[in-house]
């Protein structure tokens, strides 16, 4: 018994030991493995015919991957260990390479012998993308007959592209070669039969000066990614183009071209991820996507009618835009939450009317909502106070009638609020938990009814100046990360025009609270505000003086204090916002002389107009004769003027006698001694002229 167990425990441990000896050979072998030298040489002379600069690859993780790359005897000699190169397991051979975002800069060498060299044909895979590659793609590429997987897209590539040049390799399965500068032809080729051309599944096409939706698409039934905007394509979506690779794509995007006519009412790809028609000419009802798509972006057409309630299905959406359309009826009360995964709502520059949707519930993702340029009327729903991470809310040009809405001010992340242009009214007060808007950036308020003070409700931060303020919504898609950065903008107006801002930095700050009934003085902790950019408070009625406080404001490029009632002059403190292009105290009833030697006398006289008070550069100075003449003042207020004057006129009556003198004298040499009677026709003249004028002149 005790033999038998112990020839069955030997047996294990000859088997243990067998495998080990196995497993360790596999890796002495995979150790071993090693790219053959003349593959390694080609990719080394490949290497030198670009250059490293960083800002060729500006994409999160990119590092110069070829500088891994270096010869026998230098580190890491073989290529197969090399950063980006692939290598068969079995044979040793490169297979591919993948150099995408790795600040590679230059162009293609048509004659390197990456394209001649027979191994290196078997490539299966080359990728450039997010580089700095210059120059055209050469024809050398249609050697590489193995190909399976071709990116070249977000370089500066130039010159035509021939379909065929990809028609040898009968495997290539993944195309992109958009964000170039390339123009993609196919049109002579469209007599070859279509079963001959690759089933892709991923085609970027973006920017390649398409003009048409090309022939081999039609029978295309694998697709996943279908890229195509930014092109020249003209008329009507084929309706053959409703009927391609049905149940597997799910990126499609054919915006930024000249498309029109209508569109399916019910898009036909059931998988869809993601849909982008805007700046187009689109019209008709608005198609409804399948319940899976997480992104829908229709912006800039000219769709009419209303959301259809069918919206309420696509529970997994995340980014919807259908601003600047023609959609008119009532918002479905829906969207505030069919879907917890939503981050941006952007509805603006409709036709909607009626009041917003009501529930916003506790768990929303919402980032962004932008219902400006509507007919929307009524209450704000006070369930948006549950949007927590709510950073940006434009609800301007609407009909809406409420008092100010205090309680958006428990919103932790709120950055921008927009109201310009309602029916807003009442007195703006604090808050009983006085945390109001922690991290406010710009407020607008302006052209409602407010009244009352001004509140304090901006908080003095410190942000990242460099950045922009923005949202980003990342998804996944056939295992490539997508990520929509989606900037903020505004319009703010500036000395009466509106001033569009399509991007704006997270250091810029700014309030706009003109054109209500605001009353009182212009409060002290306006002066704290040190990163404002931007104070508009014209229009309200406001008195007592400008606080000289706001010279601490000293980034201030604009500030408006126009159409009030303040008085007092003007602080020499402001002499300070060294930054200030735009500065308007107009028709208040300032006095006094505005500082000079500063930006502030080098506006335009309209900035100080309105204020009969006001004098100095760019106005008339102080004291000018040239004025108009005030009414005679007593002797006891006009001693001290009449003495300046007197002085002054004295000095213009002596130098005017003395440089008399000696022109005289010269001409009265040259008259008496050659014509006397027209000196003496000269003498009489003058002496009249004095009699006449010398009461003017030296009185």
């Amino acid at each position: 018994m005790g033999i038998h167990l112990s020839i069955r425990k030997l047996s294990k441990l000859l088997v243990l030991l067998l495998f080990h000896l196995v497993v360790a050979n596999f890796v002495d072998s995979l150790q071993q493995l090693s790219c053959h030298a003349e593959e390694s040489s080609a990719l080394l002379q490949f290497k030198e015919s670009f250059m490293i600069d960083k800002s060729a690859s500006s994409n999160d993780g990119a590092y110069p991957k070829v500088s891994s790359w270096k010869p026998a005897g230098g580190g890491n000699s073989s290529c197969c260990s090399w950063d980006g190169v692939e290598c068969d397991e079995m044979t040793g051979h490169v297979t591919g390479l993948n150099l995408s975002s790795s600040y590679l800069y230059g162009s293609f060498d048509s004659n390197s012998s990456l394209f001649s060299l027979a191994h290196l044909q078997r490539l299966v895979e080359l990728c450039f993308a997010f580089n700095g590659l210059n120059g055209s793609i050469p024809a050398s590429f249609s050697n590489l007959i193995n190909l399976e997987i071709l990116c070249l897209q977000a370089n500066h590539l130039t010159g035509v592209v021939e379909f065929q040049m990809f028609q040898k390799a009968q495997n290539l399965y993944q195309l992109e070669l958009g964000s170039n500068n390339l123009e993609f032809v196919i049109e002579q080729f469209s007599n070859i039969m279509d079963v001959t051309v690759q089933q892709f599944t991923i085609l970027d096409l973006n920017t390649c000066n398409l003009k048409e939706f090309p022939y081999f698409l039609r029978n295309q039934t694998k697709l996943q990614r279908l890229e195509m905007s930014g092109n020249k394509i003209h008329g009507e979506v084929p309706n053959w183009m409703w009927n391609i690779s049905k149940g597997t794509l799910i990126f499609v995007d054919i915006s930024d071209n000249f498309l029109l006519g209508e569109l399916p009412v019910v898009i036909p790809w059931v998988n869809l991820l993601c849909l982008k028609l805007s700046n187009n000419s689109f019209r008709g009802q608005l198609p409804i996507p399948p319940p899976s798509v997480r992104e829908y972006v229709a912006t800039n057409n000219k769709f009419t009618g209303e959301i259809s309630p069918l919206f309420c299905n696509m529970n997994s959406l995340m980014y919807l835009d259908l601003s600047k359309n023609n959609l008119s009826g009532t918002l479905p009360q829906c969207l505030g939450n069919f879907s917890e995964a939503l981050m941006l709502l952007l509805l603006g520059s409709n036709s909607f009317h009626g009041m917003m949707p009501q529930p916003f519930n506790n768990r929303s993702s919402l980032r962004m909502i932008d219902v400006s340029h509507n007919q929307l009327q009524g209450q704000l729903p006070r369930s948006l106070a549950n949007c927590a991470m709510l950073e940006y809310l434009v609800l301007s040009n609407n009909q809406f009638s409420d008092v100010f809405p205090i309680w958006l001010g428990a919103l932790p992340e709120l950055k921008l609020l927009a109201m310009r242009h309602n029916g807003f009214n009442g007195v703006i007060g604090q808050s009983r938990k006085n945390v109001d808007f922690p991290k406010l950036r710009i407020l607008d308020l302006s052209y409602n009814n407010f009244t009352g003070e001004i509140p304090p409700l901006f908080p003095d931060i410190v942000v990242n100046m460099s950045t922009y303020m923005q949202t980003e919504v990342n998804y996944v898609v056939i295992g490539v990360y997508v990520t929509r950065r989606v900037a903020y903008s505004v319009t703010i107006a500036v000395k009466g025009l509106d001033l569009y801002y399509s991007k704006i930095l997270e250091g810029f700050a700014a309030i706009d609270i003109s054109s209500n009934k605001f009353e009182g003085k212009i409060p002290e902790f306006i002066g704290n505000l040190t990163e404002l950019r931007s104070l508009n408070i014209s229009s309200n009625i406001l008195t007592g003086s400008i606080p000289s406080s706001l010279g601490k404001l000293t980034n201030l490029e604009s500030l408006d204090l126009s159409q009030n009632k303040l008085s007092g002059q003007i602080p020499e403190q402001l002499t300070r916002l060294t930054f200030l292009g735009n500065f308007d105290v107009s028709h208040n009833n300032l006095t006094g002389p505005i500082p000079q030697g500063t930006q502030l006398t080098s506006l335009n006289s309209t900035s100080y107009e309105g204020n009969p008070g006001l004098c100095g550069d760019p106005l008339p100075k102080c004291g000018n004769q040239e004025a108009p003449q005030p009414p005679p003042s007593t002797k006891e207020d006009s001693d001290s003027g009449s003495a300046q004057t007197l002085e002054f006129d004295l000095k213009f009556c002596l130098a005017g006698i003395g440089s008399g003198f000696v022109v005289g004298v010269v001409l009265a040499d040259v008259a008496i001694t050659r014509r006397k009677e027209l000196f003496l026709k000269i003498v009489g003249m003058v002496k009249l002229m004095i009699v006449f004028i010398s009461p003017y002149i030296c009185s």
